[in-house]
């Protein structure tokens, strides 16, 4: 299934002109720290840090964006023409318990945008997450949207969210009283029935908004209408990671169960400059291959992902269609073949079990004539091709 993911995703990509990236499976912890932020469950309970032999400490990628910031950064890409765009493919290491579609070694599509704070940047990277979800046929997918506001806003935000909580304090845990001091905004983020009680009432960011902020965010829906890609708005959502400013989503996955997210990203005005870097704007996104597994169901499967079916039944024809297979492959069909000395009948079924679109059959009688017999699995119907056009037929897309 990750092969059907990189393939969607890197065409999807191309597409929008992102080039793909690939950072160290080992990172500087500090990159974690000063990037992701104290406050998070990711750097409080979920990295795997360690020391190496000469007392640096190296941390697990627990998560993609921070360590394609420093990338960023440490190669001065703030001098290649604006905005930068990467994606990856890769895995992350977050100490967690293992439940369904997500596990301690898990593997993330993402992509980052660096240089532009235009609000329609937000919107294309919305899209092309949307996009790859209906690319590899994902149902029941949602967008979830919201605004963290920007740094002007969220200090005198922060003192109104702090001045409600205190009459809660004490009825909150505390390590939920710490995180409070470090960022009040995470309390929205966990479920824990004390913290639940004390936000309720709470007052909301969206309405706190500056002037900027508020006029970033509805560009950002009006774009979104005008794609026609459909939207909710969720006051209450807050990403998981504290390096996120203005546009926050989530795309939720009604196959899921409660644990529903499915992927999800923002913009992170501030992170590259965390890091070190100049005050580079950005904005990206994640999503996990196993949550995508999870959704599909039985079209994980790999049903519907091969194009063609050889089907020879006479071995003695099998080495002299080799040619044909290639070549067949070469033009960039994904093809499989019947070419474990099975039947005619047995191959077929073997075909439809993949949901082959097209099957080739070149049996003795077609060999001779020069033809074959091209069969569409969809409408039954089958027509004879001189076996010099094949290639050029099920590449052409025709029928």
């Amino acid at each position: 299934m990750r092969a059907l993911v990189e393939s969607a995703a890197g065409d999807l990509m191309a597409a929008h002109a992102f080039g793909r990236i690939t950072t160290p499976t080992f990172e500087e912890t500090e990159v974690f720290v000063r990037g992701v932020g104290t406050a998070t469950d990711i750097v409080r309970k979920e990295m795997y840090t360690f020391d190496d032999r000469a007392g640096r400490s190296l941390t697990l990628r627990p998560e993609g964006t921070a360590p394609v910031a420093r990338a960023y950064v440490e190669n001065g890409m703030h001098k290649l023409p604006q905005p930068v765009k990467l994606w990856y493919l890769a895995p992350m290491f977050r100490y967690e318990a293992p439940q369904s579609g997500r596990f301690r070694e898990h593997w993330q599509v993402g992509a980052e945008a660096f240089g532009s704070e235009d609000p329609l940047l937000d919107v294309e990277m919305i899209a092309l997450l949307s996009d790859l979800y209906e690319r590899l046929g994902v149902a029941g997918v949602r967008l979830r949207i919201s605004s963290m506001g920007d740094a002007d806003g969220r200090g005198p935000y922060r003192e109104l969210l702090l001045a409600h909580l205190a009459p809660h304090a004490q009825s909150l845990p505390p390590e939920v009283r710490d995180r409070m001091q470090e960022n009040p905004l995470r309390l929205f983020d966990m479920r824990d029935t004390a913290v639940s009680a004390a936000m309720v009432g709470a007052p909301r960011l969206a309405d706190h908004l500056t002037d900027p902020a508020r006029e970033h965010h509805e560009r950002v829906l009006q774009a979104l209408r005008l794609l026609g890609i459909p939207y909710e708005e969720d006051p209450t959502l807050v990403r998981g990671l504290d390096y996120y400013t203005r546009t926050v989503f989530e795309f939720t996955c009604d196959r899921l169960g409660a644990q529903n997210g499915i992927g999800g990203g923002g913009r992170y005005d501030g992170l590259v400059a965390a890091l070190g870097g100049p005050d580079v704007p950005g904005v990206g996104f994640g999503t996990g291959v196993e949550r995508i597994t999870l959704a599909l169901g039985e079209k994980a499967t790999g049903e519907g992902w091969v194009d063609a079916y050889l089907a020879v039944p006479d071995a003695d024809l099998r080495l002299d269609l080799m040619p044909l297979l290639r070549d067949l492959r070469r033009s960039g069909l994904r093809v499989e073949a019947g070419m474990a000395g099975k039947g005619l009948k047995a191959m077929m079924r073997h075909a439809g079990s993949l949901g082959v679109r097209h099957v080739i059959i070149i049996g003795p009688r077609e060999h001779a004539e020069g033809v074959a017999t091209v069969r569409d699995m969809q409408s039954g119907e089958q027509v004879q091709v001189p076996v010099a056009d094949v290639v050029a037929r099920l590449a052409g897309g025709a029928a």
